[in-house]
């Protein structure tokens, strides 16, 4: 079902769907929302989509944020 979702999403907004890295996505929500706050996690992926509209590699964008994310608990 998830996979269905994805290609409707992308077809509704013209986003091709092999241009999506689902696993990223997920993970990085993942490791917000565990090392944030759950509220935290659609609002980075949504930001992470911003950073790669502009022109910044997918992975990169993710690992920062991901380590961002590890030491967040730590530092609050």
């Amino acid at each position: 079902m998830l996979d269905e979702w994805l290609d409707t999403a992308c077809a509704e907004l013209g986003i091709d769907p092999a241009e999506v890295d689902r696993d990223l996505i997920l993970d990085l929500a993942r490791d917000v929302a565990h090392g944030v706050a759950r509220p935290a996690a659609p609002l980075t992926a949504y930001l992470l989509g911003l950073a790669v509209g502009r022109g910044e590699p997918a992975r990169d964008a993710a690992a920062r944020v991901t380590a961002l994310a590890a030491g967040w608990s730590a530092s609050r």
